[in-house]
């Protein structure tokens, strides 16, 4: 028999493609399915306040976030180490274990406690990651140990919630965020994160891919540039249909300071990608 999610997504398709759905539908019915036209509606609603001078925030315009809820926390509080739920237990036993026990293979170092680079050495071995990912970006042992360590877990953690982060909280595509300044700081300390890499994140990558196209080149104008110069090389279709079309709406309507900015980024972009290639040419010869 007919199942309401089954119905909901025949729905859908009469929808869209109503001579491919020829029998009847309840007329009402859960909704499995967000309106795809929303974002586009409250992007053009944004764009015709703008341009009228009602609205009293220039960038409202989001991406499928109808009415975010404001969390109410400090960005700094989801950067700090908490104690590891796996490591809690052993906090109590390091204190009274003498030091070659706390080097043993058979336990994990708590990372809250490694302070130092010969810690991070000796400790190598045994070390966890905390539970909240985006404390790693501020604790330059740590960011030591995800470039030697390569887990690809590590960087799937890191980037679904990196991923998120940028989508809650990005001040030109989510309605009613006046909190700039802490994404200003959240977005520098990422781009510092990648700069101590050498690596762009695959996080920051889409979140530009998808929110170029909607940005004014005001909000963030900085922290945004300096994380462009950060992209990983890809194709040049991509390249150009995702990053260069966009830029280029604003370069040709800008000031001389944003053009010169735009270069600039587009400069340090090139530059990285010498020598990202620089170090994978070294590496294949001397393999």
């Amino acid at each position: 028999g007919m199942q309401s999610h089954l119905q909901a997504l025949l729905s859908l398709y009469k929808l869209f493609c109503p001579d491919q759905v020829t029998i009847t539908l309840p007329g009402k019915m859960k909704t499995y399915f967000k309106n795809s036209e929303g974002p586009w509606k409250a992007a053009i609603t944004a764009v015709r306040q703008r341009n009228q001078g009602t609205s009293p925030l220039p960038q409202a315009v989001f991406l499928g976030i109808s009415h975010p809820q404001s969390r109410k926390r400090k960005w700094n509080a989801q950067l700090v180490i908490p104690a590891s739920s796996t490591n809690t237990n052993n906090l109590e036993e390091v204190g009274e274990k003498n030091h070659a026990y706390l080097y043993s293979t058979n336990m994990s170092f708590p990372v809250e406690q490694l302070q130092t680079f010969p810690q991070l050495l000796q400790n190598i071995h045994c070390l966890e990651f905390p539970s909240q990912m985006g404390s790693v970006l501020t604790n330059p042992l740590l960011l030591h140990y995800m470039n030697c360590v390569k887990d690809e877990s590590i960087y799937l953690r890191l980037y679904y919630w990196m991923g998120q982060m940028l989508q809650e909280e990005c001040t030109w595509c989510v309605v009613d965020n006046p909190n700039e300044e802490e994404f200003k700081s959240f977005l520098e300390t990422v781009f510092k994160a990648e700069c101590f890499l050498q690596e762009g994140f695959s996080a920051c990558e889409e979140f530009l891919y998808k929110t170029l196209p909607l940005w004014d080149g005001f909000c963030c104008r900085s922290e945004v540039l300096r994380l462009v110069s950060w992209i990983p090389l890809s194709s040049f279709s991509d390249i150009k249909s995702y990053l260069y079309d966009p830029l280029a709406q604003l370069f040709f309507t800008s000031s001389i300071y944003f053009k010169c900015s735009v270069l600039e980024s587009l400069k340090e972009l090139l530059q990285n990608w010498l020598n990202c290639n620089v170090i994978q040419v070294d590496s294949e010869f001397s393999s």
